[in-house]
């Protein structure tokens, strides 16, 4: 990455969170991260707190409905305002799902796509249209997913098949990996130790919700639990230490709690950087 990326810990800003932290002169967070399109255009005293934010830290965008695995297509008009939002705000990346999100209308959620050399060439030409808009490389992230469609690749595979083809880069979710471990039964810390590890540009943890032992829904709406802190500890082993942000996105707890939650992920490069030797 570029030697203005982000670095260390950071934690997802949602609305409920931003009077709060904006208030929080003492809030040790390295970066925060948004979703652009719940930002776009905002005014009044909220915007005018968000700008305050974009001034006092350094920001990430997390992208929700660019629609890259799907069919129908792209929407340049969001692309474009993506693109003057991140040139507005100094937002030093910009991630998008690797999934579908639209059809005739936005679906909002985010739908699998089939691991297939087709689905590569054509999200690969899909991520290459919009960077050239955005005059900037774009990171994609792997999904959790609860349904697999038909495809003779594996996961795995396929994503490092689109990063190739696309020439771009990954956010690796982590909570996302062991999610659909879970759901497909595979090996999560394999599926680490496949990802190339020189296109990671960051990655993400979050706390998820069980459905069943056999069936983990990834809701953003709990702490993060153990196994998901080991492997995000083993992909800083396998992969050397990125920046890493905690995602929470409703039932929030105490600040201080979500703050406590940051620094373990700094706990945990610091740990990872004396155990590599690295400076």
């Amino acid at each position: 990455m570029a030697e203005d990326f982000v670095q260390g810990a950071g934690l997802g800003l949602r609305r409920a969170l931003l009077a709060e932290l904006a208030n929080c002169a003492s809030a040790k967070l390295d970066f925060l991260e948004v979703a652009p399109e719940n930002w776009i255009g905002l005014g009044g005293r909220m915007g005018r707190q968000f700008r305050a934010m974009t001034e006092r830290f350094p920001f990430l965008c997390h992208g929700l409905s660019l629609n890259l695995g799907g069919f129908a297509p792209l929407d340049m008009t969001l692309v474009r305002a993506v693109r003057d939002f991140l040139n507005l705000h100094g937002i030093k990346g910009y991630s998008e799902h690797l999934s579908a999100c639209a059809d005739d209308g936005q679906l909002y959620d985010l739908m699998p796509v089939a691991f297939c050399e087709e689905n590569v060439w054509r999200i690969a030409a899909r991520i290459r249209q919009v960077e050239d808009v955005l005059e900037r490389r774009l990171i994609i992230e792997n999904v959790s997913a609860y349904a697999a469609l038909p495809g003779d690749m594996n996961e795995a595979q396929f994503i490092r098949a689109v990063l190739t083809e696309a020439d771009c880069q990954l956010l690796l979710d982590v909570n996302n990996v062991y999610v659909n471990a879970i759901n497909f039964d595979m090996d999560a810390y394999s599926y680490i130790n496949a990802m190339p590890g020189e296109r990671i540009a960051y990655m993400h943890v979050a706390g998820h919700y069980d459905q069943s032992d056999q069936l983990k829904v990834d809701t953003h709406g709990a702490p993060v639990i153990d196994p998901v802190w080991d492997l995000l500890g083993h992909a800083y082993r396998q992969h050397g230490v990125r920046p890493t942000l905690l995602e929470r996105d409703f039932n929030f707890p105490p600040l201080d709690q979500l703050l406590a939650e940051v620094e373990r992920i700094r706990t945990m490069q610091a740990h990872a950087r004396r155990f590599s030797g690295a400076a």
